[in-house]
């Protein structure tokens, strides 16, 4: 405060010396009333206008009960803006010794660190009609504290508002916290203390400019701003969540019981190898002694042969049934194998060479036991067919996997047919479009007479999508973590030709 003394008493010497000198240095010095409103730039109206004085609607210093150095005080009142009038213009002036932050509804309107000068805000746009609130977080570093505050809003009607720096606002105690948005003053927050009046020491009566501070617009809130919009969002992400959870849990339930599932087929299938396998094999071979034993005249010799020959087919069955059941089985390379395996044999009686083209990658595909035992019928029944109608020398089959397509070819050099006649009179193809329509697959037939018959099957897999794109439902995926076993490997058939 006695730095601000001797400055002022410097700035008024200063003038009293510039009037002195100017009319003998020829200059044209201005009265220390007309240098004082040529140092306030920046108001509203123009700084010439000498009905302008922006301290006209200031009020009266003010602050804590008590002073003391570093520290921080913090000033809050609240008012109202009618609704039956609109907003012309309101200023807002003040400063604060030493230095203060503005607030007005909890958003930081500006901050100023000289209390020599007065600091003018523009609030127009910002006074909508309803209840607001001012609040100035002020800071004392040392000596005199001080805040001074004026709000002058005109309305439309030609009325208007005061809002001064007076014992209406109130002291905020130190760590309550949102002060700045609160609408309502709690019992606990003592009235402000009228320091000094307007102009009384050790402050100014005059400031010694006008700082305009920055207009501010209203905050405009986009709809993806507004509460409500983010609780639906919240709202909507929470039953996203719920519903994954759910969904997450029935597949680990699923897999769970496809894991015992797949158990329970291991232990069937031990039952039936075990059990009725050995059952099995023990007649064939007490049927076979019996009948060496008999005479070659003997009239039951036939019929004991019938059921020898029977229960061979029975154990050529019961192996089938046996690959079909073990989960073990469940991949392409078992059906390939088994599939080459069984051609194979099936045309041994009958003449016709038999060739094979795999594709080598198709190892580690999976193929579930409906999807397995309708392909393998429907191989079947293009074997009979070709046996029984093609009078072929050769039988290729080819088995390739074409993104998440499985396709099994069978070609054979026979006389071939035509397909619309064969329509017409209803042979098995019909059967063979049923089953693979039955898993969103697809057969073709292609023939001519005397250019042989070709047969494509191409069905798409699930278990590669799956796989493809690691969807939790995976069940390779929930097989490992479940500890099942591995599909043991299968070793290349002989006559396997890799494709090329």
């Amino acid at each position: 405060m006695l730095k601000a003394k001797w400055l002022q008493f410097l700035r008024n010497g200063a003038i009293a010396f510039l009037v002195i000198v100017s009319p003998l240095l020829g200059w044209s010095a201005g009265t220390p009333a007309d240098d004082a409103m040529a140092i306030i730039p920046g108001a509203p109206l123009t700084a010439q206008d000498t009905n302008y004085d922006a301290t006209n609607i200031l009020g009266s210093w003010i602050w804590a009960a008590q002073t003391f150095d570093r520290q921080t005080c913090q000033f809050w009142r609240a008012f109202e803006i009618p609704t039956n009038s609109p907003v012309t213009h309101a200023l807002l002036v003040m400063t604060v010794d030493n230095e203060f932050t503005l607030y007005l509804d909890g958003r930081a309107l500006g901050h100023g660190d000289e209390w020599r000068e007065l600091f003018e805000h523009d609030v127009t746009h910002l006074m909508s009609a309803g209840k607001h609130t001012l609040a100035v977080k002020a800071y004392n570093s040392f000596s005199y504290a001080g805040m001074i505050f004026g709000l002058q809003v005109d309305f439309a009607d030609g009325n208007e508002m005061e809002i001064k720096s007076d014992e209406s606002w109130r002291i905020v105690p130190d760590g309550t916290k949102r002060w700045e948005r609160k609408t309502e003053a709690r019992d606990n927050w003592p009235p402000a203390t009228i320091i000094a009046e307007l102009g009384g020491g050790p402050w100014w009566s005059t400031p010694t400019r006008m700082d305009r501070m920055p207009t501010l617009e209203p905050i405009k809130l986009l709809f993806w701003q507004t509460g409500w919009f983010q609780v639906t969002i919240l709202s909507v992400c929470g039953f996203v969540i719920l519903i994954s959870f759910r969904l997450t849990a029935q597949v680990a339930l699923h897999q769970k019981d496809r894991r015992l599932l797949q158990q329970e087929r291991e232990r069937i299938a031990s039952d039936i190898h075990d059990d009725l396998g050995s059952r099995m094999t023990q007649l064939v071979l007490h049927g076979e002694v019996a009948l060496n034993e008999l005479p070659p005249t003997s009239p039951t010799r036939p019929q004991l042969d019938r059921i020898c020959e029977e229960s061979r087919e029975m154990l050529s069955r019961m192996d089938e049934i046996l690959w079909a059941v073990n989960p073990q089985r469940d991949t392409l390379r078992d059906f390939t194998s088994y599939v080459c395996d069984y051609v194979q044999e099936f045309l041994k009686p009958t003449g016709i060479q038999s060739l094979f083209e795999i594709d080598p990658e198709m190892a580690t595909a999976a193929l579930d036991l409906p999807l397995r035992r309708s392909l393998l019928m429907a191989i079947k029944e293009t074997l009979n067919n070709a046996v029984k109608h093609s009078e072929a020398t050769e039988l290729r089959l080819l088995i390739h996997v074409r993104g998440e397509v499985l396709s099994v070819v069978a070609e054979d050099n026979g006389k071939g047919f035509d397909p619309g006649a064969s329509k017409a009179r209803g042979n098995g193809l019909a059967n063979l479009t049923q089953r693979m329509s039955e898993f969103g697959g697809s057969c073709a037939v292609t023939s001519q007479p005397g250019k042989g018959c070709q047969i494509a099957f191409d069905i798409p897999l699930p278990s590669l999508r799956r796989r493809r794109w690691g969807l939790i439902w995976n069940s390779r995926l929930f097989s490992r973590r479940f500890g099942a076993a591995k599909p043991p490997a299968v070793e290349t058939q002989p006559h396997v030709r890799p494709a090329a």
